[in-house]
Order: structure tokens, then C-alpha cells, then sequence
């Protein structure tokens, strides 16, 4: 693996909050040095100029699918998509088959991340045994393995005890619920949001409620228990005053919005399109522009994509029947640089705080910065760029995306891990 020196880009660092034109130099895959006009023998050459250097992109919010439904994405073809959309290291869920529930399985996903996967991988591992949401895991032996967190989502926990008895031993671990909120009994067999859209179209609602009424429990827990609960996915208004709440109380509550949340709205699901199919569903308007509100305040810490791929044979079905989910991660930053820093929502530098550092301090990761000594996880992108998103940008074996066909502006031109090209101009290079 050669030093690489990376000259003459914009480079970001909002970790140690850098906003400068320099090089970047790399060895043995490592940040070795950040100035201007750095003088370096027997190192590959990046030429950045016009482009812009950040710490790699964090995605701590992923469904890689494998072990059970490779299919739909395994852990090759999920970090390939990685790498494809700028980030580096990615946390995915522990939602396969079998569920990701004992050392065992953490072990394994470590394993076959050695040897398949492009970028770091850091497992989630579940709550309850297979995800039913009536006996907790052994959190130790978890931890112990390489978990970095604990999450049943895609099956929500409604039982509150279940939920505290959690929350109490991974405050001793020190390590994150990260929490799928969602009412159950409230949102039954709906497909879309509850509201005069869903009416029109004959769909069956989920009731916003349904996810505050959650926020609210894991507030109070997290509060009652001294734990950190990281909110997933969050969707409407009612939802943020909670955490607004729980912020000004010093409660260890973070929470996350996805790209689909900050730039769509229910009024999409009026052509029946299953890609715009997700959980939670698409808000109003009215949730759109508070979502940008908060994450433009701080009240929102971090952009995660939901990553959920499924196979056009499950998608190509009549939109109650079609299953949740939509995949983000090679569009997500075009489209939120397009609609956030092209709309002067967040600065550039905002923005990617919200993809690197932020995710890394919530998970307690050594990541999302470019600090002498730090691993050289690098993203490189071209906002000179503009095109549309078409299926050739795609990696993972999923094709449902509902940005494809989007003109955007800005696209990810190189994706460097420990120091190692991974992704440049369009290639795969690993």
C-alpha cells in the first residue's frame, strides 16, 4: 500500500474545525501531516484541486442483510455502496437470520468483514433474543465480542421493563441503544402516514403518535436510568419538541434523520411508488421543514441513510404489500448537498459534522476526524459536478432508490480507508 499525499484540496475537518486549502499527507495508513505545500518522496500523488478533503463519512444506520437475505445485499456488496457514497466505516443492524444476538454472530459478521468488505464495519448486535422483544441479550459477552451498540430495530420494544432492564446494563458497558420508535399497536397494518394524503389514496395511515409516544418512553428512560438512547429515524415535529426537552435536561439522547425524511414528503406515495415505501413513512410538509429546522440548530445530530435494500421482486408489488425500505447510501450525499448547502439550509462544513464527527462521538468511535495520528479514512468529493442519478452510480445488489433520475450537484470522486484507495472517479478499486 503506497503513502499518499493528497495536494491542493479544500479540506474540512469539523472535528478540529479546519476549513483551509492544503495537503493532506498519508503513511502506513495513518494522517501523517495537514499543511500547504507539504514535500514528500515515494507517495502517490491525489491531485484535489477544486475538490474538497473531509475525514470519511460515518453511516451509522445500515442493513447489510447478510447473514439470511444475500439476496437483497451481503456484506461485500453493502460496503462497495459504502465506499460508492464517500463512507468509510458504516454500523449495520442486527435485523438478519439468524438475528445477530450472540458472540457467535457478532464474531462472524467481524469475520466475513475481514475478508469481503471494502470499509470498516462495526456490528450492532440485538436487544432481545431474536428480536422478540421478551428476553435481553448478555450484553457482556456482546460487547466483549466487538459490538459497539444494541438495537431490535425493525421490531420495535414495546415493553417498557424490557426496555429499562436493557438500558440499565448498557449504561454499565457504556455503550448506545440505538432505538427503532414505533407504537405498534397504533400503527398496525398502515403503509403511509395517517393523513388527508393517505385518505385520498385509499392507503392505510400510521398515526404520527405512533413514533412520539415511543420518543417519549425512551426519554423518560434515559433520563430515569442514566443511560444514552440514540433515536433512529426521526420523522415528525411532535417528535422533536420531546428531544428538545430532553437536550435542555442533560438527558443522553441523540437521534438521527435520513436523507429520504429531509427531502420528501407523503405527497411522493401518489403514484403508488413502493420505493417511497419506509419506516417510519414519509411526513407532511410541515415535518419536512421542521426536521431542516432542527437539524440546522443542532437539535438533530446526524444524517444516517437507513440503508434497506430489497429485491425488485418484493418491491414490485402493490404498495400494501410491498415490504419497508428504501436504499440511500451511494445518492445520500449528492442529494443532501444538493438540497441542503445548494438551498443554504447547512454550510458544507454543518453538513459534514453531521456525517462524520457527530455519528463518531455517539458510537465512541476513533473515526470522523483528520487529526495527526488518526486513521486515514479520507473522502474526497467533486462539487463542480453536476449530473443525474442514474443506476449505473449503484453498488449494492438493490435497485430500490427513489432518488435515481435526480439531477444533482456534487458527487463522491475518491474514498480512502487506513490509507487505501478504495473508490475513485466512478471505479471501485479494490
Amino acid at each position: 500500500m503506497p503513502d499518499l499525499l493528497i495536494q491542493n484540496g479544500r479540506v474540512i475537518d469539523p472535528a478540529n474545525q479546519r476549513d483551509e486549502i492544503a495537503d493532506v499527507l498519508i503513511r502506513d495508513g495513518k494522517i501523517a501531516g495537514i499543511e500547504r505545500g507539504i514535500s514528500a518522496d515515494g507517495v502517490e500523488i491525489v491531485d484535489a484541486a477544486g475538490k474538497v478533503v473531509s475525514p470519511g463519512f460515518i453511516d451509522m444506520h445500515v442493513h447489510l442483510r447478510e447473514p439470511g437475505f444475500e439476496g437483497k445485499e451481503t456484506i461485500e456488496s453493502g460496503t462497495r455502496a459504502a465506499a460508492a457514497g464517500g463512507f468509510t466505516s458504516i454500523i449495520p443492524m442486527a435485523n438478519t437470520d439468524p438475528v445477530i444476538d450472540t458472540a457467535a454472530d457478532i464474531k462472524f459478521i467481524l469475520e466475513r468483514a475481514r475478508s469481503n468488505a471494502v470499509v470498516n464495519v462495526f456490528p450492532i448486535a440485538a436487544v432481545t433474543m431474536e428480536q422478540k422483544g421478551e428476553k435481553i441479550v448478555e450484553f457482556g459477552d456482546l460487547v466483549h465480542a466487538g459490538a459497539i451498540g444494541f438495537s431490535d430495530d425493525g421490531h420495535p420494544i414495546m415493553n417498557n421493563d424490557i426496555m429499562r432492564r436493557a438500558l440499565e446494563y448498557c449504561a454499565m458497558f457504556n455503550v448506545p441503544i440505538l432505538d427503532h420508535c414505533q407504537d405498534l399497536d397504533l400503527s398496525g397494518v398502515g403503509v403511509m402516514r395517517e393523513g388527508a394524503v393517505s385518505t385520498r389514496l385509499g392507503l392505510k395511515g400510521i398515526p404520527p403518535v405512533a413514533e412520539s409516544i415511543q420518543v417519549a418512553r425512551d426519554v423518560a428512560l434515559a433520563e430515569y436510568t442514566g443511560a444514552q438512547v440514540h433515536i433512529q429515524h426521526i420523522s415528525n415535529y411532535r417528535s422533536l419538541a420531546l428531544l428538545q426537552g430532553a437536550k435542555v435536561r442533560q438527558a443522553q439522547v441523540t437521534c438521527e434523520v435520513t436523507p429520504h425524511h429531509l427531502t420528501m414528503t407523503d405527497e411522493d406515495v401518489c403514484t403508488y411508488d413502493t420505493n417511497y415505501k419506509m419506516a417510519p413513512p414519509l411526513g407532511t410538509e410541515k415535518d419536512r421543514q421542521a426536521l431542516l429546522a432542527a437539524l440546522a440548530n443542532g437539535l438533530i445530530d446526524c444524517i444516517a441513510t437507513d440503508h434497506a435494500p430489497h429485491s425488485q421482486m418484493d418491491k414490485d408489488k402493490v404498495f400494501d404489500e410491498a415490504p419497508f425500505g428504501v436504499i440511500g447510501m451511494e445518492a445520500a450525499f449528492p442529494i443532501v448537498y444538493t438540497e441542503l448547502v445548494g438551498k443554504k439550509v447547512l454550510t458544507l462544513p454543518q453538513l459534514l459534522e453531521k456525517m462524520t464527527i457527530n455519528p463518531a462521538r455517539i458510537m465512541h468511535l476513533s473515526k470522523g476526524t483528520l487529526s495527526v495520528g488518526a486513521d486515514a479514512d479520507v473522502t474526497i468529493m467533486d462539487p463542480e459536478w453536476n449530473g443525474v442519478l442514474e443506476t449505473s452510480i449503484l453498488q449494492s445488489r438493490s435497485r430500490n432508490c427513489p432518488y435515481l433520475g435526480r439531477s444533482v450537484q456534487c458527487r463522491i470522486f475518491s474514498t480512502i480507508v487506513g490509507g487505501r484507495v478504495i473508490y475513485r472517479d466512478g471505479a471501485i478499486l479494490a
